[in-house]
C-alpha cells in the first residue's frame, strides 16, 4: 500500500474522524444531568483511560505498523481465533456507526433546513425516514466512496481541510468566551442536587467513547510515511488533542452564559452562542457538528476497508477483499464492501441503527481488551521483536483495559444509564457474536505451513522479520 499519509493526516484522520456531532448539541443535556463539571471532568477522566489503551495501540504499532491494526496484533499474539474475534467485532462498530451516519447527516441538516423532514418513506422503531435524509446520506456515502478510490491521499487532504476549519471555528468559540463569557457563569459547576463526585463518575464511560480516534491511526499506520516510531506516538498525541478540543468548546459553552441556563436549552452549544447574542457563532458551532459528522465517515469508512482488508490477508475473509489495487494502492474491494454493508443497514434508519450503534461501544470494548492482552502477550510469543516505541510506564495499558471493562459492564448492567435496550440490542449482540462463532467454524482455515505462510502475509516481510528479530 502506497505510504501517502504524513502526520498532518493521520492526526485529522484520527482526531476528527471521530469528533462527531451529536456532543456539541447534546451537551444541554449533559449539562442537565450531571453538571457542567461533571461533563468536563467526566471527559478528562475517560480520555486519561483511553490514553492508557493508546499506549498499548502505540507500542503495538510501532512494531507491526501494518493495515488494519488491532486484527494483525491479536492474531500474532493469541491466535486466530482472538484475531476472528478481534476483526469481527471491529467491523461492527464501525459499520454500525458509519450505518447511523446515512441518516443522521440528513436528521442534523434538518435543525435548519425542515424540507429534510418531509416526504416520509417508512417508519422503524417509531423513526420515519425521509426521501430528502435518505438520499443526502446516500450521496455522502457515494462521496467519500469516490474520493477513497483512487487513493487515501485525496480524502485525507480534505479531511485535513474540514479538520483546520474545525479548530478555527472551536478557537473563535473560546476567544468569545473568553472576552464576553464570565468565570462565574461555570461555577458552582454542579447544581445543589447533583452529587459532584457521583456525576462526574458517571460521565466517565461517554467520555472514553469520546476519544477513540486513536485506533484510526493504528488501523493506517501501513499507509504513513512517518517511521514506525513517530507512528506510534501520533496515536497517543491523538487523545490527548481531541480532549482538547472538547473541553475548549465545552468550557466556552459553559462560561459563555450560564451553564445552568444552558442546561435548560435545547441544542447545546448551538444555542448558547446565539442567545449570548453571536448567532454567526451559534452557526459556527452547529458547522463543527456537520463538519464532524462528515470526518467521521470518512474516517471511519477508509479504516474500516483496512480491517476487511487485514481480515482477507489472515484468509478469514474470501481472498478477493485483501486485493489491493496496483496504482492507488488502495483495497478497492474491501471499500466496495463497507459500501453495500453501510447503505444496506443505512436504509433500516435511526430507529433501528440506534440499536446496533448502542451495541457497538460493546464491541469497541471487547477489542480494546484484546488489544491491551495483545501488548504484554506479544513479547513472549516474540521474544526478539524489535520496538521502536514502548508504553511507560508499563502498567499503564492494564489501567486503560479498566476502562475497556467499564465500557462493556455499563452496557450489560440494568440501571447504569448506558444499559443496553432490552431485548432488540441483547440480540444484535449475542447475533453478532454467534455469527462470528459459525462464520469462524466454517471459515477453511489455514493449517500448519499455510497458517505459517497465512501470518507473514498478515504481518507483511518488514514486520515479520521484525518480530523474529531478523
Amino acid at each position: 500500500m502506497k505510504k501517502t499519509l504524513g502526520l498532518p493526516s493521520l492526526i485529522a484522520l484520527g482526531v476528527a474522524g471521530v469528533v462527531g456531532s451529536s456532543w456539541i448539541y447534546t451537551s444541554s443535556t449533559f449539562f442537565a444531568d450531571v453538571g457542567a463539571g461533571g461533563m468536563i471532568l467526566g471527559l478528562l477522566v475517560g480520555a486519561a483511560l483511553a490514553a492508557c489503551v493508546a499506549l498499548a495501540y502505540g507500542e503495538l504499532t510501532s512494531v507491526i505498523p501494518r493495515a488494519g491494526g488491532e486484527v494483525v496484533w491479536s492474531t500474532a499474539a493469541l491466535g486466530y481465533r482472538a484475531g476472528f474475534a478481534t476483526g469481527r467485532f471491529h467491523i461492527g462498530a464501525y459499520i454500525a456507526s458509519l450505518s447511523f451516519y446515512v441518516t443522521a447527516f440528513g436528521t442534523l441538516l434538518s435543525k435548519y433546513l425542515p424540507v429534510f423532514e418531509s416526504m416520509p418513506l417508512y417508519s422503524v422503531n417509531g423513526e420515519a425516514v425521509t426521501l430528502p435524509v435518505l438520499a443526502v446520506g446516500i450521496a455522502l456515502a457515494l462521496i467519500v466512496f469516490a474520493l477513497n478510490w483512487f487513493g487515501v491521499g485525496l480524502g485525507a487532504q480534505l479531511q485535513v481541510a474540514l479538520f483546520v476549519i474545525m479548530l478555527l471555528i472551536g478557537a473563535a468559540l473560546a476567544v468569545t468566551a473568553v472576552f464576553a463569557g464570565s468565570p462565574p457563569n461555570l461555577w458552582p459547576a454542579w447544581s445543589s442536587d447533583q452529587a459532584p463526585l457521583a456525576s462526574t463518575a458517571r460521565m466517565v464511560v461517554p467520555g472514553i467513547t469520546y476519544v477513540v480516534g486513536f485506533s484510526l491511526v493504528a488501523v493506517l499506520a501501513e499507509e504513513s510515511s512517518l517511521s514506525p516510531r513517530r507512528v506510534g506516538r501520533a496515536v497517543v498525541l491523538t487523545v490527548g488533542i481531541a480532549a482538547l478540543f472538547y473541553t475548549t468548546v465545552l468550557l466556552a459553552t459553559a462560561t459563555v452564559v450560564p451553564w445552568e441556563d444552558v442546561a435548560q436549552m435545547d441544542l447545546g452549544t448551538i444555542d448558547a452562542f446565539t442567545a449570548a447574542g453571536f448567532p454567526l457563532l451559534g452557526f459556527g458551532a452547529f458547522l463543527i457538528a456537520v463538519l464532524g459528522l462528515v470526518t467521521s465517515f470518512i474516517g471511519l469508512f477508509v479504516a474500516s476497508s483496512r480491517v476487511v482488508l487485514a481480515l482477507a490477508r489472515a484468509r478469514m475473509l474470501p481472498s478477493a477483499l485483501a486485493e489491493v489495487h496496483a496504482g492507488s494502492g488502495v483495497p478497492r474491494n474491501a471499500l466496495l464492501f463497507v459500501l453495500v454493508i453501510t447503505i444496506v443497514l443505512g436504509l433500516l434508519g435511526p430507529g433501528a441503527i440506534i440499536w446496533f450503534l448502542d451495541a457497538g461501544g460493546v464491541f469497541l470494548g471487547i477489542v480494546w481488551l484484546l488489544v491491551v492482552v495483545a501488548k504484554y502477550r506479544l513479547p513472549r510469543r516474540f521474544p526478539n521483536a524489535q520496538y521502536a516505541y514502548r508504553a511507560r510506564p508499563a502498567f499503564l495499558p492494564a489501567i486503560g483495559a479498566v476502562g475497556a471493562v467499564l465500557v462493556i459492564l455499563f452496557a450489560l448492567i440494568p440501571g447504569t444509564g448506558l444499559t443496553l435496550q432490552w431485548p432488540a440490542e441483547h440480540i444484535i449482540l449475542a447475533g453478532w457474536a454467534l455469527l462470528g462463532a459459525l462464520i469462524y467454524t466454517l471459515t477453511d482455515r489455514p493449517q500448519g505451513t499455510d497458517r505459517d505462510e497465512a501470518l507473514d502475509e498478515l504481518l507483511g516481510a518488514e514486520a515479520s522479520a521484525a518480530l523474529r528479530g531478523q
